[in-house]
């Protein structure tokens, strides 16, 4: 945690001297790792309490994500990296667990970067996170972070969101206004936007916002048997304005998944999920 305080500090001083959107910004060739390391059993316990996970079995397929954040923050908030991460946007998330990863087990954590895309609001980046067990590659996931700039380009690329449809409801959560403070807590992401209503409103939101990462985590902390989920994709479409109740809603097969405003009217997030083969 307190190297990820480090790196926020860092990104908000150098991200004014950097421009996204410049021709021929390239991303760096570095790969962060941290070396295997066990699992502290009460960081593990209290992120699963927050998210909904339960507290024994397999580690929560989000938590990876969570142990290499701050290897992320210090390779997108160095020199060398072209976009300011002050304002950068988490716009989606695809996770790959190879196998389930058990809280005894020691992890390996990798992260780079894997590519600058156009977008039709700017630039998106690809950042990659690995956790390997034993040398074996055991869960990666992939995400997109969009730098906002120029006008809006109706030609750039822009990957095609999950289709949520007429998802029925299947749970209403209410969700209280220090829900930001409190997954700051546990996962280290102490962003000023998910903190307080002043704080958010430095960077354009009128109140506090939930972490994506959140939203996320409990989504698929709801799902049916978790541990039996081999890939997910899911699109943050709008911020959760904390406090707020929410729906969680999903297909009957579990294929789909998305969280709503409890009017069901704005979508959140959308998701889409595959398992193993009965």
């Amino acid at each position: 945690m307190t190297s990820l305080n480090a790196s926020l500090v860092r990104g908000a001083v150098t991200s004014p001297f950097k421009r996204a959107g410049q021709p021929g910004a390239t991303l760096p060739a570095d790969r962060l790792t941290r070396p295997a390391a066990p699992l502290a059993p009460g960081p593990l316990a209290a992120y699963s309490r927050m998210c909904g996970f339960a507290e024994s079995g397999p580690v929560p397929l989000t938590y990876p994500h969570v142990l290499a954040f701050p290897l992320a923050m210090r390779l997108m908030t160095g020199r060398s990296f072209p976009l300011p991460v002050v304002g950068l946007v988490h716009t989606w998330i695809e996770i790959a667990p190879h196998r389930a990863v058990q809280p005894t087990e020691s992890l390996e954590l990798a992260v780079y970067a894997d590519g600058l895309t156009p977008h039709r609001r700017g630039t998106e980046v690809t950042m990659v996170t690995e956790a390997r067990v034993g040398g074996e590659l055991a869960w990666e996931s992939r995400s997109g972070y969009l730098s906002r700039h120029g006008k809006a380009d109706t030609t750039a690329s822009e990957r095609s969101a999950p289709a949520v449809g007429d998802l029925p409801a299947v749970a209403e959560w209410r969700l209280p206004g220090d829900l930001g403070r409190r997954y700051g807590a546990v996962s280290g992401d102490r962003n000023p936007i998910h903190l307080y209503p002043l704080t958010a409103r430095l960077f354009g939101f009128p109140r506090a916002i939930a972490h994506g990462m959140w939203t996320v985590a409990r989504c698929l902390a709801e799902a049916e048997n978790p541990a039996g989920i081999r890939s997910v994709r899911a699109e943050f479409r709008a911020p959760v304005l904390l406090p707020a109740t929410v729906t969680y809603a999903a297909a009957p097969s579990g294929a789909a998944f998305a969280l709503r405003g409890a009017d069901g009217g704005r979508v959140h997030l959308a998701g889409t999920l595959s398992r193993d083969s009965p």
